[in-house]
């Protein structure tokens, strides 16, 4: 049984040269920009695959930083958990912003006062929190070709910096070189450890890893 969701939202942004389209699932929408899918929906839905991310991690509390806002279900999920005292979430696109605002499932991005939206370039955005500023990372980016800043080993030492001790990222990596046979994975996992990251965890059913800052 399908969403009744069926409001019909797409453009192409000039700016950008690229092509958005909210796009109904079985569960919330998800959104396509340019013909790639910003959730994974094969054998799963966006609802699902933000409550799993987020489940990687454990039991949450205190405050979270959410990377790559998107609809804003990660930061929508983190903040309805008791424990979790603020969200802090960060997009860079603001035609993404503007189609969350027209979405139904969205609303709580907007309505959560636990929820502090920054619209901005992420990697300059970190550079001002102080050190040891959040319990958890949700680190959930575009494609490694579309986004490589967000992959970078700069990134990861700020996104270390802000972790306090104890505390845990989740990284969404996707499959990056699947098809042209080049083992992305092996350096994001080599920077992270550089960044000062321990125990890395791969968590296959959501494409990502948990890292710890101990």
């Amino acid at each position: 049984m399908f969403s009744t969701f069926n409001m019909e939202i797409k453009f192409f942004d000039e700016r950008t040269k690229k092509f958005y389209k909210l796009v109904p699932t079985k569960t919330w929408p998800t959104l396509e920009i340019s013909g790639i899918h910003m959730h994974r929906i094969k054998k799963t839905d966006p609802k699902t695959d933000s409550e799993m991310k987020i489940r990687c991690l454990g039991r949450i509390y205190g405050k979270i930083l959410d990377v790559c806002t998107g609809l804003g279900y990660t930061a929508i999920l983190a903040a309805r958990r008791k424990a979790v005292k603020k969200v802090i979430t960060i997009e860079k696109d603001e035609n993404v912003i503007e189609i969350a605002r027209q979405s139904e499932f969205s609303k709580e991005l907007f309505e959560n006062p636990k929820i502090e939206l920054i619209i901005g370039d992420a990697t300059e955005i970190i550079k001002e929190f102080e050190d040891e500023s959040f319990n958890f990372i949700i680190h959930d980016p575009p494609r490694f070709s579309l986004a490589p800043e967000l992959y970078s080993q700069q990134f990861y030492f700020q996104l270390f910096r802000v972790l306090r001790r104890g505390g845990k990222m989740f990284h969404y990596i996707g499959k990056p070189g699947k098809l042209s046979g080049k083992n992305f994975m092996r350096g994001i996992v080599k920077r992270l450890l550089n960044a000062g990251f321990r125990k890395v965890v791969k968590v296959k059913e959501v494409e990502g890893v948990v890292v710890h800052k101990t």
